[in-house]
């Protein structure tokens, strides 16, 4: 609701204070008084402003909980014991941090121990910790004089037992001000030095700016150089809070609504300084961690869902980019292990955060383990798998590690893990963690001895474990789901759909400044060329693959690099390279490692030709290059080792001083596109198609904020904005996906993978009484090969090989569908389980398409008569508000013969099968031919090619088809000659019509 509207909505003010700047700061007072359980205090009575504290309510809260330390101080020190006391306090605050006094308390000699706070305990089985719990005191103070220098004062001071905890301004939207202008009012008239209440550490943990619609804070004032973050719940996929019916938008700081419970009560304020703040000294300087909103509600409402509904459950959670997520994933972890049912029984034994890195990301293991509070909570698993699973066998409570890690065979082997509960906290989710390594691991944390000497009922067994498990519950953080990541991972909405558990937008990220919209400068380019042929009809150039050598020629010639060189060289000169004090960086992204070097040379030498001395490119791409019959590598073009790359980009040593040779343009192909954070890129040239989440993903590495940098500029030669925009709408807002993938589509690929006659179910049925029976050893190994080489025989028998490219796709596309659809829900079918096991052998074994060899196309083939390079779009491709796309779920699985160039009709066949064979075979001869193998296969042929090896089968087959065949041509001289005659002839087209029979019979 509006300010004004939620004012008229509160009778309890009345008109003419309505415009006062304390509507908002009494009503909040009076809401946390009524309905949290809070003390008000009077500021200028108990206030003790040289210790900030109220030392009254410090004293009450200490001599009621713990009367019998009290007891032994006053035993002590006698008339001085108050007075020891808050010495001590005083000290322990200005040393160790109002925080580290809060969670440990204080010492005085000899051996008494003070608890400054205590907090919730995870289980209520110890009655003495919850009334320990409730006698915390909590109290708010207005108009607070805190300076003993000037008369400023602050608005709004909560206490905890009488240690100031928050500060509050707040200011009044009607009186034409702001939580901007209380931001301003903190830089500018709250300076803390040699003020206890505001020094960093030492005084109050959180400062909160507010208004009756938006809140922001800050746990560090600095006078100019205060940086607030927002604080604010989010607001229809953007920035800002929704309506609250009958309360101002900020009413969640104050009060409890469909947010849960009030920011500032007790269970949340206590959880946060509890089990959330965190002081950090791993940069230059010392920072205090407050969760951001979406941090704090994402954590609480995931720990609250799983309390209620217990384990099983699979979470998305959907946060942007710079969404603090290591942080989240660290808390989450924390609170997973200590979490209890309703039933006051841990809910989790292990938490297991899982990364997609091979190398593991340094940053969350480092984030996870500084909220260690108790040592040996956290295990690192960098180095074995064995490593890994004596980790989960000892009972490890938190444990981070690596995706790949859960793929070997030291993990299958792991039995009796039902018995426990895991919370597995996938870190960047998408399809890897919708197939089989994903699988692996869930099999690791389910499987069980199975004791049942059925091979039937331990496959049912092991296809159950693929799918929803009743003693794990996945947490998935992504920025950019995919269809199947919401599948697998997602919450079923009214809709009958899957969204994300908890959402923090790309768009909110963008309004709130924690990232820039890379898309707010956007150019595109088109290139123009036109090429003379030195053969006019040349076979080599005609057909799509032809066609994109062409395109390829072109792109790669030196004049056309020369051309977008000299446009983005001048670009970075004139827009970027004065950006950042001059710190300014840029990214060219090509399309190939051939693409990246020729760039190279070509930035290169347009530098050194104008004499730029103030520009210098590094070039990345892997492996070796060979150009103009030199051979490249990346460390010798750039001078040093491909690890030095980012830093040597970034111009800086790990000390702080720079390096003597500073780079502004890095040019890149696969490398560096995504997962490289460098703040001062403020430009992309892109040279290559993009599209979807490679798109997004691509681009996105200019997204990255530092102080002073407010644009991004990106000029493409490859895409249109369209393009772009298409790519970035699903993940703007919250990913929505169109509709469920049809579980049905497993069958249709079970149907036409058996249409093509390679697979035999007498083979798998067999195959699979071996596979499943338990540990193999080598004789199991060897007769399951023998069983799956029938099938490679059948696939190799083959001369069609558009058919054989066919099954190898699909062959894929089942064991992907089946391994992601089997983890979304049951599918208590063991022959969809029996192929699969098949097909993975089977897909090892098939022999590789012979791909033809690259059309290389030369100078001498082509000429490139002309190229230009025109700008076509430029402007702002930002999307708005409500600018979404849904994902569209799988549908369909293309498996095609062959490409669009290698599509051959019936005339086509015959030509290659007389030129393969040196036979002159017509079209109608081979419709004969067909005839044959038809009349034929009615006999009992049908069974012996059926239930026989093809080598053995074939020589019966040839006999009753040269019969045949003499049959059916006994009226055609020529074509009974050719049978009779050409015995070289006859056997080829029989060895083809042979094949054609053994699909024929094994599809039946």
């Amino acid at each position: 609701m509006t300010a004004h509207a939620a004012h008229n909505a509160h009778n309890a003010h009345n008109a003419h204070n309505a415009h006062k700047e304390q509507v908002l700061q009494n009503h909040l007072i009076a809401q946390l008084v009524a309905g949290e359980g809070y003390e008000f205090r009077d500021s200028k009575a108990d206030y003790n402003r040289g210790l900030a504290m109220d030392k009254e309510l410090v004293l009450r809260f200490v001599r009621s909980t713990q009367p019998t330390e009290w007891a032994k101080l006053e035993g002590h020190y006698s008339t001085s014991a108050e007075e020891r006391f808050f010495k001590q306090l005083e000290k322990a605050l200005k040393d160790r941090s109002l925080l580290d006094v809060l969670r440990q308390g204080i010492k005085i000699v000899p051996g008494i121990k003070f608890a400054l706070c205590y907090f919730q305990p995870a289980s209520a089985l110890e009655p003495k910790r919850v009334a320990e719990y409730e006698a915390n005191i909590l109290s708010v103070m207005k108009e607070v004089e805190y300076s003993e220098r000037n008369g400023n004062r602050l608005d709004i001071v909560l206490f905890l037992n009488g240690l100031p905890v928050t500060t509050l301004e707040a200011k009044n939207l009607l009186t034409g001000s702001n939580f901007r202008h209380a931001e301003k009012q903190y830089r500018k008239d709250r300076s803390p030095a040699g003020e206890p209440l505001l020094a960093f550490k030492r005084g109050a943990l959180v400062h909160f700016a507010l208004d009756e619609d938006n809140v922001s804070m800050t746990t560090r004032l600095q006078n100019g150089r205060t940086r607030f973050l927002p604080f604010n719940r989010g607001r229809d996929g953007g920035a800002g809070n929704p309506d609250v019916e009958g309360e101002f938008r900020v009413s969640y700081l104050y009060s409890s609504g469909i947010w849960g419970e009030a920011i500032l009560s007790r269970p949340v304020l206590l959880d946060i300084i509890g089990r959330f703040m965190h002081l950090d000294a791993s940069g230059k300087e010392e920072v205090v961690l407050f969760p951001r909103f979406h941090q704090l509600d994402a954590v609480r409402k995931l720990m609250s869902h799983s309390q209620a509904f217990g384990t099983g459950q699979n979470y998305l959670v959907q946060h942007s980019a710079r969404s603090g997520k290591s942080n989240t994933i660290g808390w989450l972890a924390h609170h997973a292990i200590n979490l209890h049912d309703v039933q006051d029984k841990a809910l989790f034994n292990t938490a297991i955060i899982v990364t997609d890195r091979i190398v593991l990301d340094r940053q969350l293991q480092s984030t996870v383990s500084q909220f260690e509070q108790v040592q040996g909570i956290v295990r690192k698993i960098d180095g074995t798998s064995r490593q890994l699973k004596a980790a989960i066998a000892s009972g490890v409570r938190i444990i981070v590690t690596t995706i790949q890690k859960f793929s070997t065979e030291h993990l299958r082997e792991i039995s009796g893990q039902s018995g426990r509960t895991f919370a597995v906290i996938v870190d960047e989710a998408h399809s890897s963690q919708s197939g089989k390594t994903a699988q692996a691991m869930t099999d690791a944390l389910t499987r069980e001895a199975v004791s049942s000497d059925d091979v039937e009922d331990m496959i049912a067994a092991y296809q159950k474990a693929r799918g929803p498990q009743a003693n794990i519950s996945f947490f998935a953080f992504t920025a950019t789901p995919r269809n199947v990541t919401l599948e697998r991972f997602g919450t079923k909405g009214p809709d009958g759909l899957p969204h994300p558990f908890h959402l923090y937008s790309m768009r909110q990220a963008i309004e709130e400044g924690f990232i820039l919209d890379v898309l707010q400068n956007y150019m595109t380019y088109k290139a123009y060329y036109e090429l003379e042929k030195a053969v006019e009809d040349d076979p080599k150039l005609s057909g799509r693959r032809g066609q994109r050598k062409v395109a390829r020629y072109a792109n790669l010639h030196p004049t056309a690099i020369g051309q977008k060189v000299e446009i983005v060289v001048e670009h970075f000169r004139r827009h970027v390279a004065k950006l950042l004090d001059g710190q300014a960086k840029a990214m060219i992204v090509t399309s190939s490692r051939d693409h990246a070097l020729r760039y190279y040379f070509g930035v290169r030498d347009y530098i050194t030709q104008q004499g730029y001395a103030d520009l210098c490119a590094l070039v990345a791409f892997s492996g070796e290059l060979v150009f103009n019959g030199e051979k490249y590598t990346e460390a010798e073009l750039n001078g040093f080792a491909e690890t030095e790359l980012p830093r040597r980009f970034d111009g800086f040593k790990p000390d702080g001083t720079a390096y003597s040779e500073q780079y502004q343009i890095l040019i890149v192909a696969e490398k560096y596109q995504t997962g490289f954070d460098q703040p001062k890129l403020c430009a992309m040239y892109i040279d290559r198609k993009l599209s979807g989440l490679q798109a997004v993903q691509t681009l996105s590495r200019l997204n990255r904020t530092r102080p002073g940098k407010d644009q991004t500029f990106i000029l493409d030669f490859q895409n249109t904005i369209e393009d772009i925009q298409n790519a970035f709408r699903p993940y703007y807002e919250a990913t929505a996906l169109e509709a469920n993938s049809d579980p049905n589509l497993v069958y249709d690929l079970e149907g036409r993978l058996f249409k093509f006659g390679y697979l035999d179910k007498e083979e798998i049925e067999r195959f699979a009484q071996i596979y499943f029976k338990g540990r193999l050893n080598g004789g199991d190994r060897a007769r399951l090969e023998g069983l799956v080489r029938q099938a490679v025989t059948r696939f190799e028998c083959d001369d069609d090989e558009g058919r054989q490219e066919e099954f190898r796709q699909l062959l894929r596309s089942y064991m992907r569908f089946y391994s992601f659809i089997s983890q979304v829900m049951n599918l208590e079918d063991t022959s969809l389980e029996k192929l699969s096991a098949f097909a993975a052998w089977l897909s090892r074994l098939l022999p590789d398409r012979e791909i033809p060899p690259e059309i290389e196309i030369t100078d001498d083939m082509l000429r490139l008569q002309k190229f230009k390079v025109e700008q076509k779009e430029q402007g702002d491709a930002s999307l708005s508000a409500g600018d979404r796309t849904p994902l569209k779920p799988i549908s369909e699985f293309g498996a095609k013969s062959y490409t669009e160039d290698e599509q051959k009709e019936l005339s086509e066949i015959v030509k290659a099968f007389n030129e393969r064979h040196g036979t002159q075979f017509t079209e109608a001869d081979m419709i004969r031919f067909e005839a044959v193998n038809a009349e034929i296969l009615g006999t009992d042929l049908s069974e012996m090619l059926r239930n026989n090896p093809p080598d053995v089968v074939y020589t019966a087959f040839a006999q009753a088809f040269f019969q045949g065949a003499i049959r059916m041509f006994q009226r055609d001289n020529e074509m009974r000659n050719i049978v009779l005659s050409d015995a070289d002839a006859r056997d080829k087209a029989t060895r083809h019509f042979f094949n054609r029979a053994l699909r024929q019979v094994h599809v039946g």
